[in-house]
């Protein structure tokens, strides 16, 4: 991790309140590895805010981050145009494993916790595994990158008011899937919780959103409980990603 300028190359809204933009550096784009995030500053706001990546271009030197405007912070980010300027610090954490030997995984996104799971879809299928995906969004003006998924495998859509796809949450497509080794999952507190209570034998990995302060282990800002000797974990040095079974929700 280290503080870098970045370049805006491209932004566009996705969904609503949703936008995505594509930043160019090359030392992000040859380090970044799927489920860690960067840390952007913003003029006039104390705290930065740490944005997951959601893709990589390492021929072209670019990243892409996907967020939803939820206050003025992130409305400021979303107001960048190509050739802006923006100082981030990145990439921070520790994301995805990728030594994994599953044949078969299953992604369960949640919102704005979908964007990470791409970026790491997109490796796994591209040393043969096959991806199934379960996307969870508010309502169909929520949505977003649905065909990115279907690139990837058999991707199955849920918006909580019935309005595309199945109507419920994530969990609730669970009996349709075959068989499957592991599963990978980022959203809400409330739906990480549902998911790892659903599915008790399964191994899975957990990206935990968080509001941070330091954004590099420092400040105890974003702290989790957790099942070993140590008590707790920074989600922002030692995760955003964890085994399932390491924390307690």
């Amino acid at each position: 991790m280290q503080k870098e300028t970045v370049t805006v190359k491209s932004s566009k809204t996705v969904a609503l309140n949703t936008t995505e933009l594509i930043l160019q550096n090359e030392y992000l784009s040859q380090s970044a590895n799927p489920g860690q995030f960067i840390h952007v500053y913003i003029d006039g706001f104390m705290l930065r805010r740490p944005i997951s990546i959601a893709d990589v271009n390492k021929k072209e030197q670019t990243i892409t981050i996907l967020f939803k405007q939820s206050g003025k912070g992130t409305e400021k980010i979303a107001s960048y145009q190509p050739g802006n300027m923006i100082d981030v610090l990145g990439p921070c954490g520790n994301g995805f494993p990728l030594e994994s030997t599953d044949d078969k995984i299953l992604l369960i996104g949640g919102g704005i916790g979908v964007p990470p799971l791409y970026y790491f879809g997109k490796k796994m299928s591209e040393t043969g595994k096959e991806i199934i995906s379960i996307l969870g969004f508010q309502s169909k003006k929520d949505l977003f990158y649905e065909q990115e998924f279907q690139q990837l495998g058999t991707t199955y859509i849920v918006t909580n008011d019935g309005t595309y796809g199945d109507k419920g949450f994530v969990t609730s497509l669970f009996n349709k899937l075959e068989n499957y080794d592991s599963y990978y999952a980022c959203g809400p507190i409330p739906m990480l919780k549902a998911v790892k209570k659903e599915l008790p034998n399964k191994v899975g990995y957990l990206s935990i959103e968080e509001r941070m302060g330091c954004g590099i282990g420092a400040c105890f800002a974003c702290v989790i409980p957790t099942t070993d000797q140590t008590g707790y974990k920074k989600i922002c040095k030692d995760g955003p990603v964890f085994s399932a079974q390491e924390v307690l929700l």
